[in-house]
């Protein structure tokens, strides 16, 4: 008797610690081998308090196999969760009884009710002082339409509640389906890369078993392989000979190609290859942020390869192309879901491969329409190409000469914010300085709303969640979708250091702020990159128009310490060598201006 569950709630709402809980509860691991958050498993996870990867886990209890995967709550990595989604039939819903609907509540929960999973609601941390049971509940019929008697509450932190929580899945959650019992197809939802054994996919058997030495085929990559070893997440990989229909697992592929092994195929038998239709895969992920990713050293460009190679089999979200910088040398173009998953992308390509990066400032992809009859800018990829006269552009250096753009147009989203009432004030004057257009309020109850807006996601990515925190008093949420593009008044800025193009800091602005912009980025420069022996120019430039600039003092040595009397012209000598010297100096070349990697990050957070 098999149930296939996973939990989903806004960040924050304690769905690690709960399936701490539930691991503790069915013995699936030892007390003394029990910590804090245990299916975070990353370094960063643990560090942060926040969940980046799904992770699987199987439990025993009264005679039942219950398979959970915990998944990430930030909108960041919602993509985690459609996967997780995607292998299941039923969802814990879980809400911070101190907290209550939040805006990712919501988006995870229409993700699960798309799938057509059966929902489980459940009130977390009853026991905080804060909690208000009876206004999250009433939040929670109003969002599902269920009974007050359908809600469980449990506090995962002390194990209250939680052994109801594990029945309710076993009453509730529907078994697997079983269709074809004498084809074999299993859904890869996830997949890592060990050095030893290649690659390893998380699986979902939908039809048939997987069993070890038997030989498999990729329906989607067309590759063949032999399955070393194949069993279950408790939550390390325990072996065992075979996988059953409806249980989730793991396969050893020992596959050393990771491209041939990809989230969303269909594993079958290889001798059924010819007569099996893939499983429903996942919609393909549309990258919302492109920033370039490089090394320091341009000998670290394989490592880098392989690295980006094997961080992709993790993180299906990630999409990645060459790229070859005039200035940085050779690197990639990797488009994001968010500037969350940006950020922790790079801190993983830091520790877990010991790589020293340069990462661009980060930028929306515009189209570009331009006037009848031109040519695309050098560089353009035939996969970005829209139409005879439009191509997409992930790159500001992709930005066409001025007179032959005809108009461009930037991606518009969705966003709902959820917070108090009493904030609806500084958060409509936020949303008005980030060129939000504002659709309509809908009220959870007397004392909570949320707002929906459409704001251009070049507004977005930078600090907006940084300040609706802020303007909200760390109680607004957010969550957001594509809806479509629209025509911008947009224009390249290029930023200088001693006198030079720096490509990396490089950025699209809006025409009627580009100076404020260009101040904020100088000004960020001016405080992060270190004095020289020379003085240093900050500029940022519109074409040839230099609109913002600062500068950077020489160091100074103090030529005059050495004195210890005499007349003032004695000093005054020393200072006017000095003052040759440094003449001289500039004359010669201003000198190279190493710049940190603190001075990419102020870039491009402003």
């Amino acid at each position: 008797m098999i149930r296939n569950f996973c939990i989903i709630a806004h960040i924050d709402h304690g769905k690690s610690t709960l399936a701490d809980r539930l691991l503790e509860l069915t013995g699936t691991i030892d007390k003394r081998n029990m910590k804090a958050q245990i299916l975070d498993t990353m370094e960063l996870e643990q560090e942060r308090g926040i969940t980046i990867k799904l992770q699987p886990a199987q439990m025993l209890y009264k005679d039942h196999i219950l398979n959970l995967i915990d998944t990430p709550g930030h909108v960041d990595f919602s993509y985690e969760v459609s996967r997780s989604l995607a292998a299941v039939e039923g969802a814990i819903l879980l809400v911070d009884a101190a907290q209550g609907v939040q805006a990712q509540t919501l988006a995870n929960l229409y993700l699960a009710i798309e799938q057509g999973l059966e929902i489980i609601p459940v009130l977390n941390k009853i026991d905080l002082p804060a909690a208000n049971v009876e206004k999250a509940s009433n939040e929670i019929i109003a969002l599902l339409g269920c009974e007050k008697e359908d809600i469980l509450k449990c506090s995962a932190k002390t194990g209250e509640g939680v052994e109801q929580i594990l029945d309710k899945v076993i009453e509730k959650v529907p078994e697997p389906n079983i269709t074809e019992k004498d084809k074999t197809r299993a859904l890869i939802f996830d997949s890592f890369y060990d050095e030893y054994k290649g690659v390893v996919a998380y699986v979902r058997v939908v039809d048939g078993k997987i069993e070890k030495g038997s030989k498999v085929y990729m329906a989607g990559t067309k590759a063949e392989a032999e399955v070393l070893d194949c069993g279950v997440l408790k939550p390390d990989l325990v072996s065992k000979n075979k996988l059953d229909t409806g249980e989730i697992g793991y396969v050893v592929t020992g596959l050393k190609e990771i491209e041939y092994c990809r989230v969303g195929d269909t594993i079958t038998l290889n001798s059924l290859k010819d007569d099996i239709d893939s499983l429903p895969g996942y919609k393909e992920v549309k990258p919302m942020v492109y920033a370039g990713i490089f090394c320091s050293e341009g000998n670290e460009y394989e490592e880098l390869r392989s690295a980006i190679g094997k961080l992709k089999l993790n993180d299906a979200a990630l999409l990645y192309e060459p790229e070859n910088s005039p200035v940085l040398g050779f690197g990639f173009r990797c488009g994001f879901l968010g500037m969350l998953h940006l950020e922790i992308f790079q801190e993983r390509l830091r520790r877990e491969f010991d790589l020293d990066l340069v990462v661009t400032a980060p930028s929306v992809a515009y189209k570009v329409l331009l006037k009848s009859n031109n040519k695309f800018p050098p560089g353009i990829k035939t996969e970005q190409i829209l139409s005879d006269d439009s191509y997409l552009m992930k790159n500001p250096n992709e930005f066409p000469d001025f007179t032959v753009i005809d108009h461009i147009e930037e991606p518009i989203m969705n966003v709902d914010i959820v917070a108090p009432s009493d904030y609806m004030g500084n958060i409509m004057t936020l949303v008005q300085e980030s060129r939000g257009e504002y659709l309509n309020t809908e009220y959870i109850d007397e004392t909570r709303v949320i707002l929906h807006y459409r704001i251009p996601l070049a507004m977005l990515i930078v600090d907006f969640y940084d300040k609706l925190k802020t303007v909200s008093s760390g109680y607004g949420s957010m969550n957001y979708e594509f809806f479509e593009h629209k025509t911008a008044d947009l224009q390249k800025m290029n930023v200088l250091v001693g006198e030079e193009v720096i490509e990396a800091f490089s950025t699209i602005v809006y025409r009627d702020s580009a100076f404020n912009t260009g101040k904020k980025i100088v000004k960020s420069l001016k405080e992060t990159i270190p004095r020289q022996q020379f003085v240093i120019k900050l500029q940022a430039a519109i074409g040839g128009k230099i609109i913002a600039a600062e500068r950077i003092s020489a160091l100074r040595k103090d030529v005059t310490a050495k004195l210890y009397g005499g007349d003032y012209s004695r000093r005054q000598k020393l200072l006017t060598k000095q003052k040759k010297g440094k003449k001289k100096m500039m004359q010669f070349g201003k000198g190279k201006v190493n710049i940190p990697p603190e001075a990419f990050l102020a870039v491009m957070k402003r």
